[in-house]
């Protein structure tokens, strides 16, 4: 029998992004959580008593600050050596051989394929053979799954590709490649790194992308970690995700129709909580709550969102592993504005302008000038992500006119004393 895990996407040392800038963000658990959900790796690899280790690329985040990230993985391999198990490594987008400008020993039980041109290396003891490259630079946009080699008879091939297929959303179209590619070359199990949300694309042969250890940002949500495999007579018999993060991220989704008073949406809100903590098996959790429905205190919520903001956040620290990343109001009004006003009053006149009123980047930065400045100076990656500033794009930009109308309307609505 051989057993071996399958991960990728690791980015060893990378800051998760979105929770540092706050004061109550649990900073420790930010710091050490790819290196946390790592040892965690090594410990299963132990425990099962597993061959080898596949990293399908993206094992660094970039070329290191200093030498520590170096000497956390050789000690790490160190722990694997005195059990007995190799380590086969592809570099991929973030780790290529033009990103790491510092250099560290590999242990003898490491093996780092070839940049240059695909390679075989033979396990006889296992009757295993694995096929493999590394990225030469960070943007690789040939195929390299075409000059992999066919299957070598009587052994269990295995293809180790950091690629794109033929493009995921979120994903540059890195060493890019179509299933009949890797199926064509007759391997039995190709192990893919770059996606990091997990896939199965296929089963004869099995092709898998294992997603990444660690989630790292408000996009990658749910269960992250690794693939064992298991190899009886040269069939695959078990293909197992083994949950390994330690910090999940969340969106949780609260529906707020039945809603009347602040204390109901208090209720509601904590419920979900506690529904998101249920399914993350005692992990911290860092959640995005989004309001929505057809809400009847909908003027109410917008009003105040930065006092209804804090209460949640408090309600969140009730629980102690739980932190809010942000919170999205996207409730609705219940009735139509002319049922609230009437039709032909001075206050409807002004509420349908608010609702006509246009909007875009241009006007936007014209309106308020200092804008313009104060993006000019801001650093590059403020400008794209998740919550980039002043986003350009059309839906962005849609989104944001409604959230000002509604935001608006909101307020007069609160000051005429009316829902």
């Amino acid at each position: 029998m051989v057993k071996f895990i399958h991960t990728a996407d690791i980015h060893l040392d990378s800051p998760l992004k979105g929770l540092e800038a706050h004061e109550d963000a649990p900073v420790e658990e930010i710091r050490g959580a790819t290196r946390r959900a790592f040892d965690r790796l090594i410990d299963l690899a132990i425990d099962t008593a597993v061959d080898f280790i596949l990293i399908a690329g993206d094992l660094y985040d970039g070329d290191w600050k200093d030498y520590n990230t170096g000497l956390f993985f050789a000690a790490r391999m160190g722990r694997l050596s005195k059990s007995g198990i190799r380590v086969f490594i592809v570099s991929g987008n973030h780790d290529a051989a033009s990103q790491i400008t510092r250099a560290m020993p590999l242990p003898d039980n490491v093996t780092l394929f070839s940049h240059q041109k695909p390679e075989s290396i033979k396990l006889d003891d296992l009757d295993v053979i694995i096929h493999g490259q590394s990225y030469s630079s960070r943007a690789v946009t040939d195929n390299l799954a075409a000059q992999y080699p066919q299957q070598t008879p009587n052994y269990f091939n295995i293809g180790l590709l950091h690629t794109a297929l033929t493009g995921r959303e979120g994903h540059e179209d890195y060493a890019p490649c179509t299933l009949d590619d890797l199926i064509s070359k007759g391997y039995d199990y190709w192990a893919l790194g770059h996606v990091h949300k997990r896939e199965s694309l296929f089963e004869d042969p099995w092709i898998v992308f294992p997603g990444n250890l660690q989630g790292r940002h408000i996009k990658e949500t749910g269960p992250k970690g690794a693939t064992v495999v298991t190899v009886e007579g040269g069939q695959i018999t078990s293909v197992e995700a083994r949950e390994l993060d330690v910090l999940r991220w969340a969106t949780c989704q609260v529906d707020l129709s039945e809603c009347e008073t602040a204390e109901s949406v208090h209720d509601a809100v904590r419920q979900a909580f506690e529904q998101e903590l249920d399914q993350a098996s005692g992990k911290t959790l860092a959640l995005r709550l989004i309001l929505t429905g057809k809400c009847p205190i909908h003027s109410r919520l917008l009003d105040r969102t930065a006092q209804w903001t804090e209460e949640f956040r408090g309600i969140a620290a009730g629980f102690g592993d739980v932190w809010l990343e942000t919170v999205k109001f996207q409730t609705s009004r219940q009735k139509r504005l002319e049922e609230i006003f009437g039709e032909d009053t001075p206050i409807a006149g002004l509420l349908q302008s608010i609702q006509h009123l246009e909007l875009d980047n241009d006007t936007l930065l014209g309106l308020v000038p200092e804008l313009s400045a104060l993006k000019n100076k801001l650093p590059a990656e403020i400008h794209s992500g998740d919550e980039a500033f002043l986003d350009p794009s059309e839906d962005k930009i849609a989104a944001l006119r409604t959230e000002v109308q509604e935001l608006l309307i909101a307020k007069l609505l609160q000051h005429g004393g009316a829902e």
